[in-house]
């Protein structure tokens, strides 16, 4: 029988091998995304094991596989290698702004400053200081890249992909992405679970090292463009807005001699406002704000009234300088002869100074991905103190910056909350140094208020800036003889150093008021925009003489309120830089809504709280890292899970509400 010789095709073997080299580029960038996230992970957060790991890794992949799909569209393969290129470079490119910006500022890089890149020119020595301390790590992560641009083109498919081969690429990122969600929903709801910050809460510092810094920029973006709008998420935390239950006020029973004294409240009909409302936001609004019990007056109301007002915000102020009474001895005496508070803490936002400015000024919490003091320039804000003094007939209070009138937008937010505003450009004419001098700052603007009956001033400093060197900042330069002889590193001298600009602002104004019989009757609030976060850790630990802790004790700050003459008193309570304006305004008897902003009068019964970004806490009675959920109880006693949701609860909606007051331009709707 003749043989037939049949030839069959090797379509199997072929298919395998199509289908193998497919997967070539997703595990490349994979791996790539992978080793960026662990290496900025170990460098920046000091860890690598963790919910930072498990995340970003599964994150990783989900990226991998979408842009290995957006690698293969092209039916030309130089065109495919130049997208894969292109997306390989611009994740390094984000990784290396990402790594110099939070070793700069201590927070991610949020991503509506990619917008203003002319701000970031100012600051280009300290930047090209941080590439360079920075190099060798820059170097680690761009490896994918040039490994990619030497082997990519031979080594890894970049042909044209068969539709089939695109759909099994996009199903798989699809499930990658999927399973990656369902992980999230089991990793608990606490305030600073990867849960609550991917699905429920804004909190780039938490994210960036829970989610990764791929999937933080690109939630921030998205909430920068379609919007986001804070959800509580604990389950004993109702999402009811009028179901919130607020902080406890102590209310004896008064004796019959006892002053009873009322509420800081305004004549605000929530209830009314409620039920008119149709906007369900606006509706929310209503019932959160009028089921919140106000704070009380006492009798440090009005204790100011009629005197004149000098606030400042001092640049990286902070504790340390304290510490060394004979070279700062103004500022020691107007620490703890006045109102001296021993647990205030001041802690760092978002956008660093101008969020730190805008709690301080505002009362508020800063919403996370904008610049919240640049979109109050369009709101109605009563409560600030521009207004309030011109409000009671004061001459046109005056504000003040030392550096580019035009920085953080402060021409448009400051004349919005009431006051006349100059810095560098247009009308302060300071010397052009870096930074430049808060003294001249006092000398050149004094003149303009102090021969008025009453007056109210305000001043944004900028000595006390990082660089804390020798060389790239100019008071520390100017003062470095005077701190030569302190056992210090370069670091902690240099910011003692450039702080000295301030202390000699301080004893400038003083003796010129008390000349011109003007000091008697003027009241100084003195608080810092963020912690000196110039400093390193080392630094900030050979201040306080043990290793820091960077949860609570890094942000424990100063804040000075002192009139000459007046009585010294010890404020042990914890607070924060959200209670300055209520407790300035009760103070000074300003008419004012407590419910209506984020910190309390700190001389009212109300319970204190001082709260961070984070989400972490602390009162009289514990802390709580929200990070980790450790509570340290004050006490010696345990602190009750229904205590500890309460405070949780009271957290959480102020984060959610204070947003929502700016978006919303809520002031005008209920006080107009």
């Amino acid at each position: 029988m003749e043989s037939i010789d049949i030839k069959l095709k090797p379509t199997t073997p072929t298919r395998k091998r199509r289908i193998s080299s497919l997967w070539h580029l997703p595990i490349f960038f994979a791996l790539s995304f992978i080793w960026m996230e662990t290496v900025f992970r170990v460098t920046i957060y000091k860890s690598f094991f963790g919910a930072g790991l498990i995340y970003s890794t599964l994150f990783s992949v989900v990226t991998a596989l979408v842009f290995a799909l957006l690698s293969t569209l092209s039916k030309n393969r130089k065109v495919n290698f130049a997208v894969a290129t292109g997306l390989i470079a611009a994740i390094y490119l984000l990784f290396g702004i990402q790594m110099v910006y939070f070793t700069v500022f201590q927070v991610p890089m949020a991503a509506f400053s990619f917008t203003t890149p002319g701000q970031v020119v100012e600051f280009m020595d300290i930047i090209l200081l941080t590439i360079w301390q920075r190099l060798f790590v820059l170097i680690l992560m761009v490896i994918p890249l040039v490994l990619f641009c030497i082997f990519g083109r031979r080594r890894i498919n970049l042909k044209r992909t068969p539709l089939p081969a695109k759909a099994l690429l996009a199903a798989a990122a699809l499930a990658a992405y999927l399973f990656t969600l369902l992980c999230l929903l089991f990793s608990g709801n606490g305030p600073a679970s990867s849960k609550t910050v991917y699905f429920n809460a804004n909190v780039p510092s938490v994210a960036q090292e829970k989610l990764g810094v791929v999937t933080n920029m690109r939630l921030d973006f998205q909430r920068l463009i379609f919007g986001f709008e804070e959800r509580t998420v604990d389950p004993d935390i109702s999402d009811e807005p009028g179901s919130d239950d607020p902080l406890p006020t102590v209310e004896p029973t008064p004796e019959p001699s006892e002053i009873v004294y009322g509420d800081n409240v305004m004549d605000i009909d929530f209830a009314a406002l409620a039920a008119a409302e149709t906007n369900s936001t606006l509706k929310g609004m209503h019932e959160y704000f009028g089921s919140l019990t106000p704070t009380k007056k006492n009798e440090k109301t009005g204790i100011f009234e009629g005197c004149n007002l000098i606030f400042i915000t001092a640049e990286s102020f902070s504790r340390y300088p304290q510490m060394f009474p004979e070279l700062f001895p103004t500022l020691t005496k107007m620490a703890t002869e006045g109102f001296e508070f021993t647990n205030f803490y001041n802690s760092s936002w978002p956008v660093s100074t101008t969020d730190g400015e805008y709690v301080a000024c505002t009362g508020l919490i800063p919403k996370s991905g904008v610049r919240s003091f640049k979109l109050s320039a369009n709101n109605y804000m009563p409560f600030c103190m521009g207004n309030q003094f011109k409000k009671l007939g004061y001459p046109d209070p005056l504000a003040y910056h030392n550096h580019t009138y035009t920085y953080y937008q402060r021409d448009q937010s400051h004349p919005n909350i009431g006051y006349i505003y100059k810095g560098y450009g247009n009308g302060l004419d300071v010397r052009k140094t870096w930074p430049e001098s808060d003294l001249e700052m006092m000398q050149l603007t004094l003149p303009e208020y102090i021969n008025n009956d009453r007056f109210h001033t305000y001043y944004m400093t900028v000595s006390g800036h990082q660089l804390y060197t020798f060389t790239g900042n100019y008071q520390s330069k100017k003062h470095k003889e005077e701190v030569a002889h302190l056992d210090l590193s370069d670091g902690c001298r240099a910011y003692l150093a450039c702080n000295l600009e301030l202390e000699n602002s301080m004893k400038y104004l003083i003796d010129e008021l008390e000349k011109a019989g003007k000091l008697e009757n003027t009241v100084f609030v003195i608080s810092a925009d963020h912690y000196p976060y110039g400093l390193s850790v080392e630094d900030h630990s050979a201040f306080v003489g043990h290793e820091i802790d960077q949860t609570f004790e890094l942000f424990k700050s100063t804040l000075i309120i002192w009139k000459p003459g007046m009585e010294h008193e010890v404020i042990d309570d914890p607070i924060s830089s959200l209670d300055i304006i209520p407790t300035i305004s009760n103070l000074f008897g300003l008419e004012y809504d407590s419910r209506l902003l984020m910190g309390r009068d700190v001389f009212s019964d109300s319970e204190p709280l001082a709260i961070f970004q984070t989400r972490s806490w602390i009162t009289d009675k514990c802390s709580y890292n929200a990070k980790t959920g450790e509570v340290t109880s004050f006490t010696g006693e345990e602190i009750s899970q229904e205590y500890l949701s309460r405070i949780k609860k009271t957290v959480a909606n102020k984060f959610k509400y204070s947003p929502l007051i700016l978006d919303n331009d809520y002031y005008a709707k209920v006080l107009k």
